[in-house]
């Protein structure tokens, strides 16, 4: 029997109390974010792997403006393989870190076409044997481009939001905070969950406030959040 290459990894035990409570808050979070949906722009799954390498360290805005050109000129792993160096160096410049996305770039496509006869592959497993493709890029593009929920992507805004949320206690360790999760809601919700996180992360609930903002889900279950902490100083 073959190997299961998106088999899931053991996860934390959770009580029904606790998941009950998850349930609840993504509930609240579809309510306030009925249209949960990837930022970066993309029309298949290889110009998507190729947003989310480019997008460590970088905002998606800034990744949405420099891939037109990076796609108009190298569309396929075939083409983008055989790409100059210093031609994907420049058309990435601006997402920071260019020189090792772009040899991210470059060498994923190689494999890709060596490997995968260019398709990008729909497990865990082989997406992470691509360079510049952690376990949050796997997560991305299985995800969203195939619909398979193997895991929850754990950028800053969902850490953030795990934490103030009360929904894990780990502070740093993005994948213990990705199995708490992962324990915590239904499989068919991961993909959407990140991206609800995101959406209130950047929205209401900021790495960085000023003043207490008056949303229904910080003040019901932000237990940990820093707008629930300043209001009970005023």
């Amino acid at each position: 029997m073959p190997k299961d290459k998106n088999k899931l990894p053991k996860l934390p035990r959770k009580t029904k109390a606790q998941k009950e409570r998850a349930l609840e808050i993504l509930s609240e979070l579809y309510k306030y974010y009925p249209n949960p949906h990837c930022e970066l722009d993309h029309r298949n799954p290889f110009e998507l792997l190729i947003a989310t390498i480019l997008s460590a360290q970088c905002t998606d805005v800034r990744v949405n403006k420099t891939t037109p050109a990076l796609f108009e000129t190298y569309p396929t792993p075939e083409l983008m393989k055989d790409a100059p160096l210093e031609e994907l160096e420049e058309l990435v410049r601006s997402t920071g870190f260019y020189r090792n996305k772009a040899k991210s770039l470059k060498e994923t496509s190689q494999i890709l076409v060596e490997e995968f006869d260019g398709k990008v592959p729909q497990n865990m497993n082989d997406l992470l044997k691509l360079r510049g493709a952690a376990r949050k890029t796997a997560n991305v593009v299985l995800g969203n481009a195939f619909g398979i929920n193997v895991g929850v992507v754990v950028d800053t805004h969902v850490k953030r939001f795990s934490n103030r949320f009360g929904l894990t206690k780990e502070k740093k360790n993005t994948n213990k905070i990705e199995k708490d999760l992962m324990a915590l809601f239904p499989r068919e919700s991961w993909t959407d969950l990140s991206h609800l996180m995101i959406h209130h992360g950047r929205g209401p609930c900021k790495a960085r406030i000023s003043e207490a903002p008056d949303h229904p889900l910080c003040k019901n279950y932000g237990i940990n959040c820093e707008c629930q902490k300043m209001r009970e100083d005023e």
